[in-house]
């Protein structure tokens, strides 16, 4: 049996390389929008209730979704609750942490 793959052609009179095209040089995006997190980090002595509304207060988050980020925080450990830039998420950071609950702003790996 022919090897098929190897034996296709393009139908007659059209060229297999395009050589009247020209090809942009594209730059690849090496920067993030929003290069930063903000983790909320597990305890044992806030709330369910008490880190729900915090998110939904502070992040403006919705009862579901704050209740998907604390049952992950929980389960987890800790939960990168927003993206954003220092300077959007400081605010936000400092507002958790007035509130008892741990939390903290993290550079965004590169993997």
């Amino acid at each position: 049996m022919p090897d098929l793959l190897h034996n296709l052609r393009p139908p007659s009179g059209i060229s297999a390389k395009p050589q009247d095209q020209e090809f942009a040089d594209t730059d690849v995006l090496t920067d993030y929008d929003n290069p930063f997190s903000l983790i909320v980090w597990n305890d044992e002595v806030n709330t369910f209730e008490w880190v729900i509304e915090t998110l939904m207060d502070v992040c403006g988050q919705s009862q579901e979704q704050a209740e998907q980020c604390a049952m992950i925080i929980h389960t987890k450990g800790k939960y990168a609750v927003k993206r954003g830039s220092y300077d959007d998420l400081k605010p936000l950071c400092d507002a958790i942490t007035d509130r008892g609950i741990g939390a903290t702003i993290e550079i965004l790996s590169e993997s």
